[in-house]
């Protein structure tokens, strides 16, 4: 449309809207007529099929890649590898797992912020990663604002596991021994601000007992060590260490969360067994750049939900110890909120910082 073919006296705001107001169908007038019909035909192609086209979209279109910023054989890989298979099935396209660890899990996570934001990657989500690391980490290389929080997959309840060398089978007798031999009890993590970390920083806060902490490049080398007795503990999610759990290798003393896990009903929880203010069960989810539309956004989180109410899915994911946790885009961005205010309280107690 050319502009300059509007009259110059022509007031769009103000058209009359009944033919009487409107005067006579001189040329004049007829020529304001079509102008405004033009502009607001403009109007409608510009706006009204973006937003039908944003409801219609096609997705996927292509293979999905779920990135996961950890190393294989953690609880977010053996999740996502899951969700991968049955997302796979239902939406007839490839999706990939891809590993990307590396600086705790802000390699994988700023390559996700960073991809195009069409649904078509996205970031295996973890509390441990997007709560904790904005707070710990000087320079992350990615902002909580760079990231949409698309679907909750599972929250995970943490275990305090031993060696059954150490001799003890309870969380009382863990306690004694670490105010017998102060400093003489080492617990592993994952590195320094990991969950494993802090989760042993507010236990020793709780139960009041001073512990050495050894970290790991990962929590993998910090339980194949524990399992070896070069540490005495490791605070670690049930899915990661469950096979040593049932195998005997392991002895978890008792879980973070708030109740005790279906798939481990033996196992009390740290408030059963005298330890209290700390019910901890990181969630885990998926999420997406901050640019994905949110009707691509709506739909993975309904496909991810319809996934997660299946008896086989639900089975997969007790059998490791993990709960499924379904929720709305809108609560598990209240959720990564309350989160990060949360961890961040726990990072500055610890003094920990990565530069």
């Amino acid at each position: 449309m050319n502009f300059d073919d509007l009259d110059p006296t022509f007031e769009p705001a103000f058209e009359p809207t009944s033919d009487a107001a409107r005067g006579p169908l001189t040329e004049p007038n007829l020529r304001r007529r079509h102008a405004l019909g033009r502009l607001l035909g403009v109007g409608a192609v510009a706006v009204v099929p973006a937003a039908a086209r944003a409801q219609s979209a096609p997705f996927p279109v292509r293979p999905v890649r779920i990135v996961v910023p950890q190393a294989p054989g953690g609880a977010s890989d053996a999740l996502a590898r899951v969700m991968a298979a049955r997302l796979g099935e239902r939406w007839g396209q490839n999706v990939v797992v891809e590993n990307r660890a590396g600086a705790g899990g802000n390699v994988g996570t700023e390559a996700v912020a960073k991809s195009p934001g069409d649904g078509h990657v996205l970031l295996m989500g973890y509390a441990g990663t997007n709560s904790i690391n904005p707070a710990l980490y000087a320079k992350p290389g990615w902002e909580p604002k760079d990231l949409v929080g698309v679907a909750t997959l599972a929250a995970v309840p943490f275990a305090l596991v031993v060696s059954p060398q150490l001799g003890v089978s309870n969380v009382e007798q863990f306690v004694a021994l670490a105010r017998a031999k102060a400093d003489a009890v080492g617990y592993g993590s994952a590195g320094n601000g990991s969950v494993n970390h802090l989760l042993g920083v507010m236990f020793g806060a709780a139960a009041s007992v001073q512990m050495l902490h050894v970290p790991y490049k990962g929590a993998a080398p910090a339980i194949t060590d524990l399992i070896g007795g070069q540490v005495q503990a490791v605070f670690t999610s049930l899915p990661s260490v469950a096979g040593f759990i049932q195998r005997g290798q392991l002895r978890a003393l008792a879980v973070t969360s708030p109740a005790r896990s279906p798939a481990f009903p033996d196992i009390p929880t740290l408030a059963e067994s005298g330890v209290r203010g700390m019910d901890v069960s990181p969630w885990f989810g998926l999420l997406a750049p901050a640019a994905t539309p949110g009707a691509v956004v709506a739909r993975i989180n309904a496909d991810v939900n319809a996934l997660l109410a299946t008896p086989e899915v639900k089975e997969r994911f007790a059998a490791s110890g993990a709960d499924v946790l379904s929720s709305s885009p809108e609560r598990f961005a209240e959720l990564m909120r309350e989160d990060l205010a949360r961890w961040a309280k726990v990072v500055r107690q610890s003094g920990a910082q990565v530069d």
